[in-house]
């Protein structure tokens, strides 16, 4: 138990009416108890989010935000769970990307649908087809969105933090006025999106201004694709 603490409970309970040593020792009783039950639900935590981590990633990669890692240990696809492909909104927060179970929409087809405003954190994406999909103000924290098709979709207003898009084409794609965090698009088709308004750290524009594909204009927002990302003129 911390002193200062303790101190502090002692000078409230001296200034209040009706005080007496058997009133501190009560207050400093309670008090720790409340800690010490703060501090085990949250190494309760830790080690549920460092299991699933585990669990989906395999071993720990040193110094890297999940966007910019390279290698991921996914686990076999679960064909026998005839309602895997739908979109399902997490409601344990983005941050952590926890859920109860494996959110696996691997090999799927949800183009045209809409999961506006919907938390897909955690989701793993690889040979998914979510073109012309609708994800205004949705959020994906530690998404493994790879290898997949997200050509026309509209990211506008959404959270995109720790997600890697290696090898997926986002043909016309709209992140306009988008949070994109420890987002990767290397080795992703960006050509014709449009990323007007869009916070992007400034490792990650580095790399995006490099890609080759980084050019053409929006087809619905007519924004010039380079130029709205912040990259100058043609390359």
């Amino acid at each position: 138990m911390n002193k200062k603490l303790i101190t502090i409970v002692l000078l409230l309970s001296s200034s209040a009416d009706g005080f007496s040593p058997t009133n501190a020792r009560s207050m400093v009783k309670n008090l720790v108890g409340n800690i010490e039950l703060d501090a085990q639900a949250m190494t309760k935590a830790a080690v549920a989010s460092a299991l699933s981590f585990t669990l989906l990633f395999g071993p720990a990669l040193p110094a890297l935000a999940d966007g910019q890692t390279n290698k991921f240990k996914l686990p076999p696809i679960d064909l026998s769970d005839k309602n895997r492909c739908q979109f399902s909104s997490s409601a344990m927060g983005q941050a952590n990307a926890q859920r109860d179970k494996l959110y696996d929409l691997r090999q799927c087809n949800l183009s045209g649908k809409d999961a506006s405003g919907y938390d897909l954190s955690g989701v793993i994406m690889k040979d998914t087809d979510v073109s012309n999909t609708k994800f205004i103000e949705s959020q994906f924290s530690k998404g493994y969105l790879q290898d997949s098709k997200f050509d026309g979709a509209d990211f506008t207003n959404g959270i995109i933090d720790r997600a890697n898009f290696a090898g997926s084409s986002l043909n016309g794609a709209i992140f306009q006025n988008t949070v994109l965090t420890g987002t990767s698009f290397i080795g992703a088709d960006v050509e014709n999106a449009d990323f007007t308004d869009a916070y992007i750290g400034d490792f990650d524009i580095r790399n995006l201004c490099k890609n080759p594909t980084l050019k053409g204009e929006n087809p619905v927002t007519g924004a010039d694709t380079r130029m709205s990302a912040g990259c100058g003129g043609p390359k």
